[in-house]
């Protein structure tokens, strides 16, 4: 008997470390971070001025998070149009970063989390690896959370937010 009860004991305390991936209605978990050029930044600091698109990715200079961030980059003036701020994040440096958006003139920020912090508070980490997966969040101007995507497809993530952001555009 004291075996099951320490298993069920063990068992809740390790789910209940794994926190749940936000999703629409939620509000979206602020934070603070280093951006590509190591100057602060603090989402806060957009919330109710801008629509957030705040997508996270596995790893700087990989095939499919280059076509993702080159993808955000290309449709930049559409997004802005909409009054859309793009911002990237995965467990990559300040200075990987900085030479990803130098080489692939990315017009967005991108915040450097290290330490898994930023990935964490939204739980998109990939099980037993220092990354995170490919989820995108839409927020809205009032901080909640309006879209989720979570594929491995970057077309999936621009068709989506897409879709969403022609949502918040009618009346």
């Amino acid at each position: 008997m004291k075996l099951k009860m320490l298993l069920t004991s063990l068992f809740i305390s390790a789910t209940s470390a794994f926190a749940a991936m936000p999703k629409a209605g939620d509000s979206a978990p602020l934070f603070t971070g280093q951006d590509q050029d190591g100057k602060e930044f603090k989402l806060a600091d957009l919330v109710g001025k801008k629509i957030l698109l705040l997508y996270f990715y596995p790893k700087d200079f990989t095939g499919g998070c280059t076509k993702e961030a080159c993808g955000f980059r290309d449709r930049m003036g559409e997004l802005q149009t909409n009054n859309v701020e793009v911002i990237g994040v995965s467990h990559d440096s300040v200075e990987s970063h900085k030479k990803f958006a130098d080489e692939y003139k990315l017009n967005f920020t991108l915040i450097a989390d290290p330490d898994g912090k930023i990935i964490e508070a939204y739980a998109v980490k990939m099980p037993m690896m220092a990354m995170s997966k490919r989820v995108s969040f839409l927020i809205g101007l009032d901080g909640k959370i309006v879209h989720v995507t979570d594929a491995m497809n970057p077309q999936t993530h621009f068709d989506e937010m897409k879709t969403a952001i022609t949502g918040l555009k009618k009346p």
